[in-house]
């Protein structure tokens, strides 16, 4: 099915919507059947019919369809976030003594998951950086399950050759699970290199109005059952419909967004990469791992996230760079219409991004370029660069 088929018309019943254009929000949590063995029908597969808001609900079953067709997915499953996400698929699959391979800087809340509340319950994890698979396979204990990737991840970067990880988890028996949230359907396809499941943070491209917080759950339509069955029903992470209307909202313009911040993004990553004040970019496929070749091999392309850092002796330096801006904002997400810049150094002190296991410089800053001119993004990094 073509791109513009699945954004605007895959799942869109618009005979059954009085002629609609946009779907209407079916914003009920109940659903009434003129018979018994209709309810009773119903009750049986909540997966498939609307019986409640809880399990399937119309607005958000036309988001799964079509979240699911862009990853090319048999099934999807919508969430409140892309951490509740991320802890279904995990919680599923894992059971006390289980042991997980997980990616050496995941994000925050994906480590917390792993390495605070599921430890409580007798899983262990072992953070590896995985950007060769020989490390994986190091890590690797009779006990393993899951192998837990983000490639790349959304602050530095680091890519997993997902193709060579898919046959190692395959082999192995593991349950293989990558967040696709940087990328985006559009520029990666995790699912087509043998992953089994594949997560989004549905708050950034996906959404791209910052206006929404979801999760999106792809992968074969067995495990979306189970997982349905299960996690999804049982801990109720689910989408409301007026959000799920949102998203829908949103996906219409995904491809053109994209298009407009890979545009904006590379004539950004021209300006940084010359300028004497940054030190270090971080993109995937400018070296800075040594994985150029992976990314031209496993990406369609690059996104609008990118780090680097800043020539600067101290954190007062790195704040007088972030207070001179005046196109970014300053915020933690990314993926949205607007430019915003999320300095490191502000959350090295917070508990929830406190990590012993591995630092990031100071001196770090994140990008998550926008849908603003070029020239005019420029120009405000080459103003607040001068302040250091």
């Amino acid at each position: 099915m073509e791109l513009h088929e699945i954004l605007n018309h895959l799942g869109e019943d618009r005979q059954a919507y009085r002629g609609a254009v946009a779907p209407p929000v079916f914003q009920t949590s109940n659903f009434c059947f003129p018979t018994l063995a209709q309810m009773r029908s119903a009750l049986t597969d909540e997966l498939s019919n609307a019986f409640y808001t809880r399990g399937n609900n119309p607005t958000v079953e036309i988001l799964r369809r079509k979240v699911a067709a862009l990853e090319g997915a048999e099934d999807a499953l919508m969430f409140g976030s892309g951490s509740a996400a991320i802890a279904a698929a995990v919680m599923h699959f894992l059971a006390a003594g289980d042991h997980v391979i997980c990616v050496q800087k995941p994000y925050g809340w994906t480590r917390a998951l792993l390495d605070q509340m599921l430890r409580r319950y007798g899983v262990e994890t072992s953070f590896v950086d995985a950007r060769e698979v020989s490390a994986i396979e190091a890590a690797a204990r009779a006990n393993t399950k899951m192998i837990v990737l983000e490639s790349p991840n959304s602050m530095t970067f680091e890519q997993q050759d997902l193709a060579a990880v898919a046959e190692l988890a395959r082999a192995k028996g593991w349950v293989s699970i990558c967040d696709n949230s940087w990328a985006s359907p559009l520029l990666q396809s995790p699912l087509a290199l043998g992953i089994d499941l594949v997560t989004h943070s549905a708050t950034k491209y996906l959404n791209g109005h910052s206006d929404v917080v979801a999760g999106a759950l792809c992968g074969s339509a067995d495990h979306i059952r189970q997982i349905f069955r299960g996690p999804f029903m049982t801990l109720g992470g689910i989408l409301a419909p007026h959000d799920a209307w949102l998203l829908l909202r949103g996906l219409r313009t995904l491809d053109v967004r994209l298009e407009r911040i890979q545009r904006s993004t590379a004539a950004v990553i021209a300006f940084l990469a010359t300028h004497p004040k940054v030190q270090q970019l971080y993109y995937p496929g400018h070296g800075v791992h040594g994985q150029a070749e992976l990314a031209r091999h496993q990406l369609r392309g690059g996104s609008g996230l990118l780090s680097f850092r800043l020539a600067a002796t101290d954190l007062a330096a790195v704040d007088r760079f972030c207070d001179a801006l005046q196109c970014f904002l300053m915020a933690c997400s990314w993926g949205g219409y607007e430019s915003l810049i999320f300095p490191v150094g502000c959350v090295m002190t917070a508990e929830n991004y406190r990590d012993p296991t591995h630092s990031l410089p100071f001196d770090l800053v994140r990008l998550s370029i926008g849908l603003e001119p070029a020239d005019a993004l420029i120009d405000d990094l080459r103003q607040a660069l001068e302040q250091l």
